[in-house]
């Protein structure tokens, strides 16, 4: 019996570290020590927390099938580098304006996974164009590029320029995929998977940055995100039915 309890104790006291962590100390003393498990404040910074570590977790793996998908192929074709690079400085400067403002890491941490899939997938775009040395050479300076940025040596005031730069810098990079996707009258390789997953995700961190940053720049970049993903996943479902269409004509 002494040691059942020792037990419980042991895994209630992790507990109460691991939640008071990723939610607060003061939630868990409202919701468990004093059982009110209803608590407005406490439930809102809960689901708060839940889909912030939940959209980092999926980030994680997000643009993984669009990845995969060009390697399988061999061909970055339908796939425009600018468009890339546009969503990839939109993603960096987010992530390190979070690092640097000190924002909760559930509120901007999947930039940093984001941007790492999003510089290899511009770097598979030049590679599989066959241009390999311009390739590795991009991935080279965004590297050290990055690494400036998170560090104390780069001027705050860059960074909320940056920052302020990213809502249109989205918007271009979203708006430029749909352009070329509507100019080829395709959506070549990009993936629906990871088009509905990043849709999702940046509806949800809309929610998330309200919540936890308060920030207006931020709030607006993922309403423009949200907008520019809704159109790009709504061209695959055109061009995928269109192709579909045209296939069952042939045949």
């Amino acid at each position: 019996l002494v040691a059942t309890v020792t037990k419980v104790n042991k895994m209630t006291a992790i507990f109460r570290q691991l939640f008071s962590m990723a939610v607060s100390e003061h939630c868990y003393d409202t919701m468990f020590q004093s059982g009110h498990l209803f608590d407005i404040a406490c439930l809102k910074l809960l689901i708060t927390k839940g889909l912030g570590y939940g959209i980092i977790l999926g980030s994680i793996v997000v643009k993984l099938p669009q990845i995969i998908k060009i390697f399988a192929s061999r061909s970055s074709r339908g796939l425009s580098f600018a468009a890339n690079l546009l969503e990839l400085v939109a993603i960096s400067a987010t992530a390190s304006y979070g690092w640097r403002r000190g924002f909760p890491f559930s509120a901007y941490g999947e930039g940093l996974f984001m941007a790492f899939q999003t510089s290899l997938i511009a770097f598979l775009t030049l590679f599989y164009s066959g241009q390999a040395v311009r390739g590795w050479g991009f991935l080279t300076l965004y590297a050290l590029i990055m690494a400036y940025l998170m560090s104390p040596r780069a001027p705050f005031s860059w960074l909320q320029l940056l920052q302020t730069g990213s809502v249109p810098l989205t918007a271009s990079g979203k708006l430029w995929q749909a352009w070329y996707n509507y100019r080829n009258s395709s959506t070549g390789q990009l993936s629906l998977i990871t088009c509905l997953l990043l849709f999702l995700g940046s509806v949800a961190r809309i929610f998330t940055s309200v919540q936890e940053t308060g920030d207006q720049l931020v709030v607006v970049m993922y309403t423009v995100s949200t907008a520019c993903n809704g159109i790009i996943l709504a061209q695959i479902s055109y061009y995928w039915n269109a192709d579909r269409a045209a296939r069952s004509k042939a045949e």
